[in-house]
């Protein structure tokens, strides 16, 4: 199929047209992508024996012609003004989307393949990048769907995951913070994604890793399709996979849930590719909604804040903004119309009891949203917290941290980055409880959080539904 515009006369485009039929392509058809100028009253040019077909805009036209008709590759023969490089890259994230490849005259963009592995219905949870909240939605997904009586398997991948996959079952791993420091002991990662979900969510979940990440989200060396085979096996009938910053899980998933932090930049979010991730999506969800980049807001030091239950904390906290920006918003809706898109801020959970007891609390957040976050434990949790560090991705400056902790009775710590090599071990060592926190997903601007969840679950099953046993599965299809 080939992109043209109305800005070349339609006699130049035939004869390219020709020229690539003659070059040994079969044009299937022409998508034209917008323009005027050189086109008949008509507004349509005349292409002789080539099918043409039009939009509202270039990616609805686009849309209309892959439909229309179904090619392998996308051929672009347009150019600017019409097809500027941000519209392009759009234009490839829709072909790429749909396993379709988006070639041009001195550029190629090929699909990975995607194949359908699983033997049940699948969702992929997918981010904008890294530390945007994935897990944390990854986890609430499993924990929804298991109190609705449908447990998943959620199959993570990751840049520190095992070297080969593995299976983690909470009713017979041992989990606690000392079983986790011993695993770390013998130089496994002990807080990859795959067990902080079996954690946060107390489902069976597959470890699995990845080096390497391209334009559209990519992975490079990864282990994933056999972390797919072993979840497979297990009895449970839905599967969830969780991608690694914005590297997408490199199969086939029946519906996707895409993870986008309000701190991107909504270029990058929608454009340079990174539309590859939002056009499939069933539910964007927007998260960190509590950070800002005011510095004067929080200390630079963590240490030298007052403690949470200081009144005096209020002159460095500024209430969370209510809304993502909207030029955020309305890139996200724009791009993948057919989503439901959620606000959410990141709630601290700690996974065992902290009221009333003294609390030293430790996260990967920015400083304001770590504030935000220890004041909660106290707000929400009864906790008395008596300092905190967001350094939890710094080993050094953590290491610091935890050496001043004032008086604290009980580690309340994330379970990510140095969560258990670091945190949880000069906690034991200093005779700390450690407790783990989970970040529950709040909506701000929808009261059923849950029901979209359990919706996106319900499209999965309809779709796997209505795709199995089909002798040629559509992998064009965006997911």
């Amino acid at each position: 199929m080939v992109v043209v515009d109305g800005e070349h006369y339609p006699p130049v485009v035939r004869a390219a047209l020709d020229d690539l039929t003659q070059g040994g392509r079969t044009v299937v058809g022409v998508v034209l992508a917008g323009g005027t100028e050189k086109l008949p009253a008509s507004g349509l040019p005349d292409l002789g024996p080539y099918e043409v077909v039009t939009g509202a805009d270039p990616l609805d036209a686009l849309a209309r012609g892959l439909d229309r008709f179904r090619p392998d590759e996308v051929f672009d023969l347009a150019d600017e003004p019409v097809v500027e490089p941000r519209v392009r890259l759009l234009l490839a994230s829709a072909a790429l989307a749909r396993g379709v490849a988006y070639t041009g005259t001195d550029f190629a963009f090929r699909p990975p393949p995607r194949p359908r592995l699983a033997s049940k219905p699948s969702i992929a949870v997918t981010g904008s990048g890294k530390r945007a909240g994935k897990t944390a939605v990854a986890a609430a997904l499993a924990r929804t769907l298991a109190a609705d009586g449908r447990p998943p398997v959620v199959v993570a991948m990751g840049r520190g995951g095992p070297d080969e996959p593995e299976l983690i079952d909470p009713a017979s791993v041992d989990l606690t913070p000392a079983g986790l420091l011993a695993r770390a002991e013998r130089g496994r990662h002990a807080a990859s994604d795959h067990i902080e979900d079996a954690v946060a969510a107390g489902v069976v979940t597959v470890g699995t890793r990845r080096c390497g990440g391209g334009l559209a989200g990519t992975p490079g060396t990864n282990t994933f399709e056999r972390g797919v085979a072993l979840a497979d096996a297990r009895p449970e009938r839905l599967l969830v996979f969780e991608g690694s910053g914005r590297a997408r899980p490199p199969v086939h998933a029946d519906a996707v849930v895409h993870v986008v932090a309000s701190t991107a930049d909504p270029d990058t979010v929608v454009g340079h590719l990174g539309a590859v991730g939002v056009l499939p999506a069933d539910l964007v969800v927007i998260t960190l909604l509590d950070v800002t980049s005011d510095p004067e807001q929080v200390p630079e030091d963590p240490l030298t804040a007052p403690p949470a239950s200081d009144p005096s904390r209020s002159a460095h906290l500024r209430t969370p903004p209510p809304r993502a920006s909207d030029a955020l918003v309305e890139r996200l809706q724009g791009c993948a119309p057919r989503a439901s898109v959620v606000q959410v801020t990141l709630v601290p959970w700690p996974l065992g009891p902290v009221g009333g007891r003294r609390v030293f609390f430790a996260t990967t957040a920015p400083g304001p949203a770590a504030a935000r976050q220890a004041q909660d434990l106290e707000t929400r949790h009864g906790a008395n917290v008596v300092g905190w560090s967001n350094h939890l991705a710094d080993r050094a400056r953590l290491i610091r941290d935890l050496d001043q902790a004032p008086g604290a009775e009980v580690l309340v710590t994330e379970l990510k980055a140095a969560g258990v090599d670091v945190a949880t071990r000069a906690a034991l060592a200093s005779g700390l409880e450690v407790v783990y926190c989970d970040n529950r997903p709040v909506a701000t601007d929808h009261p059923a959080l849950d029901a979209l969840l359990l919706d996106v679950a319900d499209r999965a099953e309809a779709r796997f539904g209505t795709s199995a046993g089909s002798p040629d599965p559509d992998a064009r299809d965006p997911r």
